[in-house]
């Protein structure tokens, strides 16, 4: 059974960082594409950033480039958001994905990201 485990949201204050983290199993962590999506209040959920099993390709959403990093630890078995310069839109559940690169196999069940002032 692959277990994604998020953590590390919370209310931060426009122009804040905060960094997150999903813990997998080691399986997951060595041999699967790892994906953030998020899901703002009322609006779909969108894919924010993903990186391959070894980290040789990343992808970002447009609305997060320059501001967000997506890496993984595999000795870990973690996965990290790093965000930057939050915005009031950033606002939502971040939730972690495994699977290939076009296909999700396994999900988190999210942390709240909350940017307001």
């Amino acid at each position: 059974q692959v277990q994604l485990v998020e953590s590390g949201g919370g209310l931060v204050q426009p122009g804040g960082s905060l960094r997150l983290s999903c813990a997998t199993s080691r399986f997951t962590s060595s041999t699967l594409t790892m994906t953030w999506y998020r899901q703002a209040p009322g609006k779909e959920r969108e894919l924010v950033a993903r990186i391959s099993p070894v980290g040789d390709n990343i992808d970002y959403a447009d609305s997060v480039k320059a501001r967000f990093t997506i890496s993984r630890d595999n000795a870990k078995n973690t996965v990290f958001l790093q965000m930057n310069n939050l915005k009031p839109e950033d606002t939502g559940v971040y939730t972690c994905a495994a699977g290939s690169w076009f296909a999700m196999n396994y999900w988190g069940k999210g942390t709240l990201v909350t940017v307001s002032s």
